[in-house]
């Protein structure tokens, strides 16, 4: 029996690489600043089982969504509530059929500080801090939530000239931080892994005094023939990326 010589070895070789590298693509990510953690931790994990890159940018829903609407080159959409996606879709932006709900978000009152917070919001209600950090509601669904948490517990007159409002989730968590917001409503995930806080401390705001955080992906109509986009809105729905998700506090 013949042997392949080296060179036809070398050559088998390389074309399979070349075969499987043209098969990679990259897809571009418009992705809501809550779930910027865990879709970074997707990521690499996406690219090693697929060999598919992941190009994300992150802001406010609201931003992203008129940045879609001015024409950006994302492929797929990560957004931070389910109507933002809804409307891309009967707008004709999105791929329809496309579009599903990737996790359940929940909303924290959390300080740098710990010891500041007791996990309960009698920190809130006693109203004694200078600053309370709050996402734009207006371009934010976590902001939005955290007004219906205000609302709830009856102190939106009383904090009202106390408010700092993030143009996003990422801003938010920023104040907070630094120190220039004693306190302020963020996501779970910015503050949360793996069954515990990071850092400070908080209060996870019970679900039932605020709408349902529900957070839908949408693949856009750039991104319709992009394999790398079908690919990961797939595995966005596997066990591997499942088990990511829950680890920074949410639900699914």
């Amino acid at each position: 029996m013949k042997h392949p010589a080296p060179k036809a070895l070398l050559s088998l070789f390389a074309g399979l690489v070349f075969s499987a590298s043209s098969l990679a693509a990259e897809v571009q990510v418009g992705v809501a600043a809550n779930f910027t953690a865990p879709i970074q931790a997707i990521a690499g994990e996406f690219e090693k089982d697929t060999g598919h890159t992941l190009v994300a940018a992150y802001g406010a829903t609201g931003q992203l969504y008129a940045q879609i609407q001015n024409g950006a080159p994302f492929e797929v959409f990560f957004s931070a509530d389910e109507s933002t996606p809804a409307k891309l879709e009967k707008e004709g932006l999105g791929v329809a059929g496309s579009r599903f709900t990737y996790a359940t978000g929940s909303l924290v009152l959390w300080s740098a500080t710990p010891g500041y917070l007791d996990g309960s919001d009698a920190v809130l209600k006693a109203n004694q801090y200078k600053h309370l950090a709050i996402a734009d509601p207006k371009t934010a669904p976590y902001g939005l939530a955290a007004t219906q948490v205000l609302d709830k517990l009856a102190l939106t007159e009383a904090v009202q000239g106390k408010l700092v409002t993030g143009q996003s989730i990422a801003k938010t968590l920023h104040f907070i931080s630094t120190g220039n917001a004693e306190l302020g409503f963020v996501a779970l995930s910015q503050v949360y892994k793996d069954g515990q806080l990071s850092s400070g401390s908080a209060w996870i705001v019970p679900a039932e005094l605020h709408t349902p955080i529900k957070q839908d992906a949408l693949i856009l109509k750039k991104g319709e023939h992009n394999p790398a986009a079908a690919a990961l809105t797939e595995y966005l729905k596997g066990a591997k990326a499942a088990a990511i998700i829950k680890s920074y506090g949410y639900q699914l």
